[in-house]
């Protein structure tokens, strides 16, 4: 398994892209019910704030760095380079090596629109993929009955990645629920479903370098976006910020 690094209150997974890939598929491979969390700053605040949705990071067997801040933070408490993990990024490698080594995927969540037009891209660019399944859960909690129809559905189908697209922190929350229920690595992946399919576009690379994807997201869901980032935005950089000091003068965080 990669190393992790403390991030805030959060064990961050460290590694080069190629190494993310390599691993996620052997645990697909190995059927070990893992999951893997794809962290960014609104996660890290959630984690800071919440010891109930820190611990299901803590036990992820990958915490991704997802966002710039956070591959950043991991260079600025370590010393230790670390370069962007996107999910954005991840969903697409990953199925192209998945189609290259015979491996099985699912899609769970999102809609049925974005799901047809994964399941539409992913099978005319790698026409070997095996494609499993794809489910669009009700946008509801689920009764103990549909949750367990669900989970043997995907059994049944017996992919070796599944990939879950819910929301931050309901996407984490549902796989730490389901590991030891479901045989597969799980991975949230959330945002990457609709990029994937090409419903919304993506900011060109220059603009991701200036860490810019999350104004671009606030401009397409001003209403839904702007509390939250408000509020998280500011309060990652007040905690890291105040760690850094810390970690400058000699006294490095614990985590609680």
């Amino acid at each position: 398994m990669l190393p992790k690094r403390l991030v805030l209150d959060s064990w961050i997974s460290t590694g080069t892209f190629a190494e993310f890939v390599g691993t996620i598929l052997d645990m697909g491979a190995a059927r070990s019910s893992a999951y893997v969390c794809c962290a960014n700053v609104h996660m890290l605040v959630e984690a800071h704030q919440h010891p109930e949705f820190r611990r299901i990071l803590d036990e992820a067997s990958l915490v991704v760095p997802d966002g710039s801040p956070v591959a950043a933070a991991v260079g600025l408490f370590h010393g230790q380079r670390q370069s962007r993990v996107a999910g954005m990024d991840l969903l697409p490698a990953l199925l192209a090596e998945a189609a290259s080594r015979e491996q099985s995927v699912y899609f769970y969540g999102t809609t049925e629109p974005v799901l047809a037009a994964m399941v539409a891209r992913a099978r005319r660019e790698h026409p070997g993929l095996r494609v499993v399944g794809a489910y669009s859960p009700p946008f509801r909690p689920l009764t103990a009955e549909e949750d367990a129809a669900e989970t043997a559905a995907i059994n049944a189908a017996d992919p070796d990645l599944l990939f879950v697209a819910l929301g931050c922190p309901r996407q984490e929350r549902w796989m730490a629920e389901h590991q030891g229920r479901i045989r597969s690595c799980m991975l949230g992946v959330g945002q990457a479903f609709p990029v994937y399919a090409g419903l919304e576009p993506r900011l060109p690379r220059w603009a991701r370098q200036l860490w810019l994807e999350w104004a671009y997201r606030l401009w397409l869901e001003p209403r839904r976006l702007w509390r939250r980032y408000l509020h998280t935005n500011t309060k990652f950089v007040y905690l890291v910020g105040r760690r850094a000091l810390s970690h400058l003068a000699g006294r490095p965080h614990v985590p609680a």
